[in-house]
């Protein structure tokens, strides 16, 4: 146990998230997604079940910095059709986060090619569908 650490935050992904590198991506993913079949190049895959994705996305965002060198340090899975009732939660945490938030919302097969490349990937519990976000890590400035 250790102070500070919000308790969704489970041993082994609190060393990845420290692992990770500048530029390296997190995909947090939701219940229905395909986790250790979709995993490409070798990703970890970091279990996170019953835990929904907005409580690790808040969590998280406490830990990692996201990347400003980038156009883009947050990934979107966009439905067929409609816009996911939990993005506006993924908005609110992530505007309290204090970080600039750059977003690109990609169709179902591209989220899943850019997927692919994540450094680890968290299967979540979450139920919403289209609730899958990646995270870009950034840098930890020195002040």
């Amino acid at each position: 146990m250790l102070k500070g650490i919000d308790p969704v935050i489970s041993p082994q992904l609190l060393k990845i998230l420290d692992e990770m590198g500048h530029g390296s991506e997190i995909l947090l993913a939701d219940g229905n997604y395909p986790a250790q079949n979709a995993v490409k190049n070798g990703s970890l895959v970091i279990r996170a079940d019953g835990i929904g994705i907005p409580d690790l996305l808040e969590a998280a965002l406490k830990l990692l910095p996201l990347d400003t060198f980038v156009d883009y340090n947050v990934v979107l899975m966009i439905p067929e059709k409609g816009t996911p009732e939990i993005w506006k939660e993924y908005e609110r945490i992530l505007k309290i986060s204090g970080e600039v938030v750059k977003t690109k919302k990609v169709p179902r097969f591209e989220f899943y090619d850019l997927a692919a490349k994540s450094y680890a990937v968290v299967a979540s519990g979450e139920r919403a569908l289209y609730a899958n976000i990646i995270l870009k890590k950034g840098v930890v400035n020195p002040s």
